[in-house]
């Protein structure tokens, strides 16, 4: 039975889990923009200080692999519809390097500001942690879930979930931080260059 978080709350994650899904999943408010509502998530994978140590830590639509393979992401959905998962997100603990400490999980709106979009249109998002049998596993067991309630009424961009490695154990923290500015804020906010 998968565990529900709130805001804020900080779990181990179990030694045994050595590959995950981190599925991503939002619908949208009814909205007459005359866009498509396109939310991207990405990975940022952090050292101890919090920040990028090179680029190709930043996986997203237009780098879908990080070094090493560890994480994965396995492509853009550039409208959210249907049922379950519109973003999914692969990570091999066992691949993951040592210098990472942090791997933080976002979700940005395409093209935002532009389009006159904001978080406050999109409701029942989540991000749902599943374990994985093997590399081969591509469904796996939810053990975690993280409802967004909040109501993020200018946010372009949210810093969802971390996960942190402390003390030799991986941690899921239920962040759910707002920003404005899209992912360009996200990606400076790292320490990256846009």
């Amino acid at each position: 039975m998968a565990i529900s978080l709130v805001k804020g709350q900080k779990v181990s994650l179990d030694n045994s889990l050595t590959h995950a899904l981190v599925g991503l999943g939002w619908d949208t408010n009814r909205y007459d923009g005359g866009y498509d509502f396109d939310l991207d998530a990405s990975v940022f994978l952090l050292g101890e200080n919090g920040k990028l140590q090179r680029d190709e830590d930043f996986i997203f639509y237009n780098n879908l692999r990080s070094r090493n393979d560890a994480v994965v992401h396995t492509g853009d959905n550039l409208t959210g519809e249907g049922e379950g998962d519109d973003e999914v997100i692969m990570i091999d603990f066992t691949k993951i390097p040592d210098d990472v400490k942090r791997i933080a999980i976002c979700v940005t709106i395409y093209e935002a500001a532009e389009r006159g979009q904001n978080f406050g249109q999109v409701s029942n998002a989540y991000i749902r942690i599943a374990k994985l049998a093997d590399e081969f596993d591509t469904v796996g067991e939810t053990v975690l879930k993280f409802d967004l309630e909040e109501e993020f009424s200018i946010e372009t961009a949210l810093v969802v979930a971390e996960i942190y490695n402390k003390n030799g154990q991986w941690r899921f923290n239920a962040v759910a931080g707002g920003y404005q500015g899209g992912l360009e804020a996200i990606v400076r906010s790292f320490g990256g260059n846009v």
